[in-house]
Parts: C-alpha cells; structure tokens; sequence
C-alpha cells in the first residue's frame, strides 16, 4: 500500500501537467467587424449588414454566444464577424459578452464597426461612408414634449442637470461623448479616401429631391461624426439639433454627419473591456454608409418621410452595404496582410 501511495504521490504532478496542457489557449483575434442587424440568414438571402462579411471573406467558423445576440463567425486569418443587434442595449451586451469569453483574445485585435446610418444631407450623400473621429450620445438627455417648451428655446432636448438647451458649460455624464484614436481614424480614412463608390440614375434621382450642401453629390469617403441613439429621430428640426449636440458635447471639434442606433452602448462596453485589460480601446474605428437622409425631401413633411423609412426599402440601402463592406474591408485586409506591422501598436496618419 506505501508503495502505491508513493506511486500517486509521483503520478500527481505529471497527471495534473497533463491536464493543464490540453486547455486549449484562447483563439488569437486580429480583427473585429462590428455588425448590428440582418434581414433573415447569415448567407444566401437578402442581405443586412452581416451577410457580405461571411460570404466574401469566407467566415465559415461559427461559435455560438448564448450571452449575446447571435453566434460569432471567424475565418482562419484571425478575421471575427460580431452581430450585436438592433439598439444600443443590444449592442453594449453583446459586445460585452464576445470581450469576455475566454475562448478568445482580443489583447491585439482592431474593432472597426461596419453598418449603415442616416445621413445629414448638408455633409454627406446617399450611399456615402464616413469615418467617425466622436460618437455622441443622443439618449442621454431631459426631454419636453415639443408643443410645451419655451418660445425661445430651440429644442426640447436638454442636457442632464441644465437648465435650458446648450447651457454652458458642458458637463457630459458618462457614456454621452466618445474621441476615438484620431490618428487612427485618419490613417483609415487615407487608406480609403479614393475610393470608387456605387452611383447610379436611381440614387441621383432620389438626390434630386433633397436640399443640403452635400445632397447632390456622387457618394464619397469622408470623415464625419456620428450621433447615436435607439430612438430613430427623424426632421430638419432635428437634423438641426443634431448638429448643434455633437458641437456642444465635442468643443465645437466634432461636426455630425451620420446618425445610428448601437454605437455608444459598444463603445462603453469596449470601454469597460478596456479597463479590464481585454481589449485596446486605442484600436477602434467607426464607420457608417448613408442609406437615406435623415430629413424630408423637398415638398414632404417629416411624417411623410419618415413613412418610407424602413429597412430595406432606404433609397440607398444596398449601396448602403456594399459601401460599408468595400471600404471597411480595405481596412481589414490592410491590417492582416500586414499583420507583422500593425500587431504591437496601432498605425497612424502621415504627417
């Protein structure tokens, strides 16, 4: 009996290196698109903003994620396709879950978010994509019913514990304003600002009706900032709100071209990753393509509009996707046939 409890007592330690040896190590990630919505399957129907992610660049590894929205997908090139879901709660779950999972590191990989958006015709055209430098919150307010505020104000938005619109000085709470890595973002947009973009008599048609400096122009790579909100908001009233929020919260810096639904709830979750060592919050881009205006055409009044509002039906909902896709992709093919070079830090603009 001696001898075979000295046999175990040797056996122990081989036995328990064993079994730390097959743990398998966490899947190295390179690069996270960020998806929010799609119409039916991953593949072959309609597409939403996930489909042209599996089917081009062959995400055929599917991990499930029951504490998130919908399954990751992954090729072998360390390339991961995330859907959040609609809405800012969705989206900062999801996100939070996949940062979590131990069957994953993310300690190197990039996070570029790929979707469509609402676009003020005064920046930016139909079918157009702009890369985000600051994503403000348009949830985080006080509200008065439009028919009962002041005479003099221009708004019933207020921001959290002021008084009146705007009032100085700015005070955003948490989670209401985020500055993305501006080297970052610039290097991005110099990588993808000659880019060709779909055009077509259909879009020009459609151009045609709208006012804004930007409206009538062919679809173009640009850099524009975003608000985000889950209430979709819709008018030349606020589209003028708009505006002004994102000056008021970014010291006059950031200028609103998009306005989407999930962002700030991934970038708070990124951020909060961040802080727990999972992720690096200096790797993350935004990125939106313009599938309708965010105010009335001409002759139109915003109820009217927003009737036609639906997804799938935007007037430039498919170039609206492929934009997304064709510039967000030369973004991430960039970064994994140089994976060598961007591993450790993250690239940034030319001076």
């Amino acid at each position: 009996m001696a001898c075979l409890r000295f046999l175990s007592f040797l056996l122990l330690p081989a036995l328990f290196s064993a079994g730390v040896a097959a743990k398998p190590r966490p899947i190295p990630v390179k690069v996270v698109v960020i998806t929010m919505f799609e119409v039916g399957s991953d593949t072959g129907d309609a597409p939403g903003e996930l489909q042209y992610w599996v089917e081009r660049d062959h995400l055929d590894r599917v991990y499930q994620l029951p504490a998130g929205y919908h399954a990751v997908r992954m090729n072998g090139e360390g390339e991961m396709a995330v859907l959040t879901g609609p809405g800012t709660a969705h989206a900062a779950s999801t996100v939070m879950a996949v940062g979590l999972d131990p069957r994953f590191d993310f300690s190197h990989a990039y996070w570029i978010v790929a979707g469509i958006a609402g676009g003020c015709p005064d920046r930016i055209s139909l079918g157009s994509a702009a890369w985000a430098r600051w994503v403000v919150d348009g949830d985080l307010a006080y509200e008065i019913d439009a028919r009962e505020i002041p005479s003099d104000w221009s708004t019933g938005y207020l921001p959290w514990h002021k008084q009146k619109p705007f009032e100085q000085p700015v005070q955003p709470p948490d989670g209401q304003v985020y500055a993305l890595n501006a080297g970052l973002t610039q290097w991005a947009f110099d990588l993808t600002r000659g880019i060709q973009l779909e055009d077509s008599d259909k879009l020009k048609e459609i151009r045609s009706h709208f006012d804004g400096a930007a409206a009538q122009r062919p679809p173009f790579v640009t850099l524009g900032d975003e608000i985000s909100s889950s209430t979709f908001w819709h008018g030349k009233l606020l589209d003028a709100w708009a505006s002004e929020w994102v000056s008021y919260f970014t010291g006059g810096k950031g200028q609103f071209a998009t306005t989407a639904m999930e962002d700030t709830g991934t970038l708070q979750s990124l951020t909060y990753l961040a802080q727990a060592g999972r992720v690096d919050a200096n790797r993350v881009l935004v990125l939106r393509a313009v599938s309708n205006y965010d105010r009335q055409a001409q002759g139109l009044t915003a109820a009217e509009n927003l009737a036609r509002q639906r997804i799938g039906t935007y007037g430039a909902y498919l170039p609206a996707l492929e934009g997304a896709y064709k510039v967000g992709h030369t973004v991430v093919n960039e970064l994994l046939t140089h994976w060598q070079q961007y591993a450790q830090a993250p690239p940034q603009a030319k001076e």
